[in-house]
C-alpha cells in the first residue's frame, strides 16, 4: 500500500473496528514456488492481548498456502467508492480520486488442533447467524466430521498497514459536496462511503 502520512493511521483500535464491521479477508502466502491468495471469513479474537484474527481455509488449500514459520497477509477493507473532482468546490483540484479504509495485517499463522478449529466455527457460524430470525448453530456432533476438511488458524498480528483515505486532505466545501453527492441519487451514490466520511470527518450523521 503506498505511503501517505496525511491517510496513515497507526491505532490498532481502527484495524479492530474494520475488521469487526468488515469480516470477509483476502490471505496472502508467498511460498517458494508462488503466491497465493484465498478469500475467507475472519473473526477478530477477542480474547488476544493484542491484534488477532481467527479463521479457517479449506483442505488443501492450507497445501497451497504451505504455512509455517513465514509471515502471512490479511487484507481487510471497509466501504469504497469513485469520488468525482465534479463534486469539489470551485478551484479545487480536478483529478478524481478513490475513497477507501484498508488494513494490510501481518502475521505467522498458528495451526489450530481439531477441537481448537471446532470452537473456531462454531463461534464463526454464531457471530453471523446470530442477526438471523430464526438462527441455526452449529452442532458439534454433525459439523465433525465436516470440519475435518478444514484448517483453523490463529493469526496474531505482529504488524499493519492501515489507511484512512476519505477526503481529509480537501476543504470543507468539498467534503460537504462529497457526502451530499454519495448520499444523494447519481450513479456513484454510496450512502455507506458517506457515513464512513461523516464519522471521520466529524459531520452529522445522516
Amino acid at each position: 500500500m503506498r505511503y501517505n502520512p496525511d491517510h496513515a493511521s497507526e491505532d490498532p483500535e481502527v484495524v479492530r473496528r474494520l475488521i469487526r464491521e468488515n469480516p470477509w479477508a483476502v490471505l496472502v502466502s508467498r511460498t517458494d514456488d508462488d503466491i497465493v491468495a484465498s478469500h475467507y471469513p475472519i473473526l477478530l479474537d477477542e480474547d488476544a492481548d493484542g491484534l488477532a484474527v481467527l479463521t479457517h481455509v479449506g483442505r488443501p488449500d492450507e497445501e497451497l498456502h504451505d504455512f509455517g514459520d513465514r509471515e502471512v497477509l490479511i487484507i481487510v477493507q471497509c466501504r469504497n467508492g469513485y469520488i468525482s473532482p465534479s463534486w469539489y468546490a470551485p478551484g479545487s483540484s480536478q483529478a478524481p480520486t478513490w475513497n477507501f479504509t484498508a488494513a494490510h495485517c501481518y502475521g505467522v499463522p498458528q495451526i489450530l488442533d481439531e477441537e481448537e478449529n471446532l470452537d473456531v466455527l462454531s463461534r464463526l457460524v454464531a457471530h453471523f447467524e446470530r442477526n438471523v430470525e430464526q438462527p441455526m448453530f452449529l452442532d458439534r456432533q454433525w459439523a465433525r466430521p465436516v470440519a475435518r476438511g478444514t484448517v483453523g488458524l490463529r493469526i496474531p498480528i505482529s504488524r499493519f498497514i492501515c489507511k484512512v483515505k476519505l477526503s481529509q486532505d480537501k476543504d470543507r466545501v468539498s467534503q460537504d459536496q462529497v457526502i451530499a453527492a454519495l448520499r444523494g441519487p447519481g450513479p456513484y451514490a454510496n450512502p455507506g462511503l458517506a457515513d464512513d466520511m461523516a464519522a471521520e470527518l466529524g459531520r452529522p450523521a445522516e
